[in-house]
């Protein structure tokens, strides 16, 4: 199985190249594959830390966006959480999460952790320990649950 470098980075340490990347990925997922037009560029990656999980010619597999208290909820969140299409099916989901919840007890000290999820991920993120806390809504015509570990 591919092993992933995983980069932990504040948005001010990102290459252009990095940064550049990450938009890319996000759109392809977000935007094309998912066919929902939002306003990805939201004000909150200059605040954040950004996860990313490198294969050997350092293409990303999988990332995260990590999210202080107060930015996006009161607590501190995981958000943006994507795997690319070329690399679904190999477990990099799993691994991201876990990488992500270190990450956010290492950056942030350890914490309940809130997320905004998909539908249909519900127990996908239930077997980090994310239990749902809110009623389903739609965000960009897509069924979302709130959902925190504490």
């Amino acid at each position: 199985m591919l092993e992933l470098t995983w980069v932990c980075k504040p948005f001010v340490e990102l290459t252009p190249h990095e940064l550049y990347a990450i938009i890319r990925l996000r759109n392809e997922v977000f935007v094309v594959e998912q066919n929902c037009v939002f306003q990805d560029a939201d004000d909150k990656d200059q605040v954040c830390y950004h996860l990313s999980g490198l294969t050997t010619n350092n293409k990303i597999a999988a990332y995260a966006r990590l999210v202080p208290a107060g930015v996006s909820y009161s607590h501190i969140s995981i958000g943006r959480v994507i795997t690319s299409p070329d690399h679904r099916k190999a477990g990099f989901g799993k691994s991201l999460m876990t990488k992500a919840i270190e990450e956010c007890d290492r950056l942030f000290g350890k914490q309940s952790i809130q997320i905004g999820a998909q539908l249909y991920l519900k127990e996908f993120y239930q077997a980090f320990g994310f239990k749902q806390i809110s009623d389903m809504y739609l965000e960009d015509d897509i069924p979302h649950i709130e959902m925190l570990r504490l």
